[in-house]
């Protein structure tokens, strides 16, 4: 790190979505519904598929993963939020800002949907596996180069969690190597992604277009639209935060856009690619699944 005459921060502030006192109760109440769905929603779809043996096909096991992760991302950053909704002082410790941006990046990256995407089912395992890997290189990649840095003009985060853009704003260091890296990486997985992800939708429309029965075809186009919804919701709210020049960087914009790829989608998850399934629907009128749990 660079010392300079200055003292470096052993703590942040996370300045959080907004200052005016009167919308942080209510405020609170709103991500705490949020967040209360996302646990439920996200925690019994993994459940569900851990033990339902009908459900155990690599297409649900992806689904099992993408609740993992949802569950994971959102409880990294949801209970300091809402601790910091109603708290006077809304500091974070150097170390535990660290460790939230790291995990963020883990549980945060859009590989998994590229992977979902990817119709090789006998690889489900190994592509997983792949996902947490790249998930966890990236991560340490980004959290090291961003803590590399000095933090001694400001130990004030402009936003509601330790992310790459706003603690960028705040160092007294060069960052040019940062933001490079940031957007080559956003680059890689991002964009790389995406594109995955639209091409598989190219193949799944052309099959849905011979469908002969218009029924099916009504359904499949139901279906197909809610998932590309989501995936491009997500992604161009992603691309959005991490590919922009930093002279167009505004925070109080980036707020907005982290709100919805951080509570939100994680939120709509499971109603989107889980509870919309005829297979997950007939489980949970049919297994008794928590009866399974408890015997467990």
């Amino acid at each position: 790190m660079e010392k300079g005459n200055h003292s470096e921060a052993t703590e942040f502030i996370l300045s959080g979505l907004t200052d005016c006192p009167e919308l942080q109760v209510p405020l609170f109440g709103v991500f705490l519904l949020i967040y209360g769905i996302t646990l439920m929603g996200n925690g019994g779809i993994f459940l569900l598929i851990m033990i339902d043996p009908r459900l155990h096909t690599p297409m649900y096991f992806f689904l099992s993963n993408l609740s993992f992760c949802d569950l994971c991302y959102s409880s990294i950053i949801s209970p300091k939020m809402l601790q910091n909704f109603l708290a006077e002082r809304k500091s974070i410790s150097y170390t535990a800002c660290a460790v939230q941006q790291y995990l963020s990046i883990v549980f945060g990256d859009c590989f998994l949907l590229a992977v979902m995407a990817y119709d090789r089912y006998v690889f489900c395992k190994q592509l997983v596996a792949g996902v947490y890997a790249v998930g966890f290189v990236d991560s340490l990649i980004q959290t090291c180069f961003t803590f590399r840095l000095s933090f001694c003009s400001s130990n004030i985060i402009d936003h509601f969690f330790c992310d790459i853009p706003p603690l960028l704003a705040i160092s007294c260091s060069d960052t040019r190597i940062n933001e490079i890296l940031m957007f080559a990486i956003m680059c890689c997985t991002g964009v790389g992604s995406l594109v995955t992800v639209l091409l598989s939708y190219v193949y799944i429309i052309s099959t849905i277009l011979q469908i002969r029965f218009v029924e099916g075809r009504r359904k499949a186009f139901s279906t197909c639209t809610f998932h590309l919804t989501a995936v491009v919701l997500f992604f161009c709210t992603l691309l959005f935060m991490y590919l922009r020049p930093t002279l167009n960087y505004s925070m109080d914009t980036d707020k907005v856009a982290s709100v919805f790829y951080t509570l939100v989608i994680p939120m709509l998850n499971p109603l989107v690619y889980s509870l919309r399934n005829t297979e997950v629907k007939d489980a949970l009128r049919k297994g008794n699944y928590l009866k399974r749990l408890l015997e467990r």
